[in-house]
């Protein structure tokens, strides 16, 4: 499986509804073609790796300003 295919894996909706950005405690905007959970007040792009996201600040990607 591609790195692609990998990343627009489908998430359960539930668990998108319970998480939030660790640092900012807001709700994230999820991204389904970049396989990644937005956090607009952080400025941070938590990657989905399988299905599953990271949600580690280290492994986040900085958003551009126009991004967010």
């Amino acid at each position: 499986m591609e790195k692609s295919e990998e990343n627009n894996l489908e998430i359960d909706p539930k668990l998108l509804d319970i998480l939030v950005c660790p640092l900012t405690k807001t709700p994230l905007i999820y991204d389904k073609e970049a396989g990644e959970l937005i956090s607009k007040k952080a400025k941070l792009a938590y990657p989905i790796n399988n299905g599953i996201p990271v949600m580690l600040p280290s492994e986040a990607r900085q958003l551009k300003d126009e991004e967010c």
